[in-house]
């Protein structure tokens, strides 16, 4: 069976899930092994997007034309394409200030005024501009997703999807509640687990980092955290942390 080709690259994000990949180190040489590393510019100079591939990976959100011009290419290019990581899902940390009207302003923060600002627009995730065959989450995922993402593909198959909250995790940990047992502010019920409950298992409150679990009751999360004497204000922009534009008038 001949390796799959793959295409490996970031759009606007902090490159943090490719180096996850890379860190993998005992497990580098049997991916290497599945796959053939056609494109992936963090890894390796010289890359030249001129192939067709079995599946492309993509990090981060889309933010600028040169981001878009590259996704569009690796659709084109790709049999699977793969959104990988929070951003290229829901938006990420780039998108956390959306709702601000005037991207202008939010440039001369960064940038100040004595450059000419970039062209940009508001982050957004991936499948708001092409289909999305597969995704994985994290902020970054985990190493065993990363294993399995690239399992599934030499097989000829897509990762498995996980459809339940961090606190199905934290109870299997027997963790203690940090948010009806400790009343602070943790979003665990409403967020995709696959992280073995990391944080909370540490006393940690969940930050919302892998996005909403699929058929989140967004709603009854909003009213528990209300009633526990948290404002709105203070939910909504933690929520909005990691995925804008949650609906929070969702139930199952």
């Amino acid at each position: 069976m001949r390796p799959m080709k793959v295409a490996i690259t970031g759009l606007t994000a902090c490159s943090g899930c490719q180096l996850t990949l890379l860190n993998c180190e005992d497990e580098l040489p049997e991916l290497l092994g599945l796959c053939e590393l056609v494109y992936f510019p963090l890894a390796e100079s010289g890359n030249v997007l001129d192939a067709q591939f079995d599946a492309a990976i993509v990090e981060g959100a889309v933010s600028t034309p040169k981001d878009l011009e590259l996704l569009f290419s690796l659709r084109n290019a790709a049999r699977v394409l793969v959104a990988y990581g929070t951003c290229a899902l829901f938006g990420g940390v780039a998108a956390m200030n959306n709702t601000i009207s005037c991207r202008r302003d939010l440039l001369q923060t960064v940038f100040g005024d004595a450059v000419q600002l970039p062209e940009s627009f508001a982050p957004a995730p991936l499948a708001n501009y092409v289909s999305v065959d597969a995704a994985v989450t994290g902020c970054p995922p985990e190493k065993q997703e990363i294993m399995e993402l690239v399992a599934a593909l030499a097989a000829g198959t897509l990762p498995p999807a996980r459809c339940y909250p961090v606190c199905t995790e934290c109870r299997s940990r027997e963790n203690l509640c940090l948010l009806l047992e400790k009343r602070e502010l943790c979003l665990g019920p409403v967020v995709q687990g696959g992280c073995n409950a990391r944080c909370p298992a540490t006393g940690i409150v969940c930050e919302g980092c892998r996005g909403p679990v699929r058929e989140a009751n967004v709603a009854q999360e909003l009213e528990l955290l209300l009633e526990r004497g948290f404002g709105r204000e203070e939910v909504e922009r933690r929520m909005s942390r990691f995925k804008p534009g949650w609906n929070y008038g969702q139930r199952r």
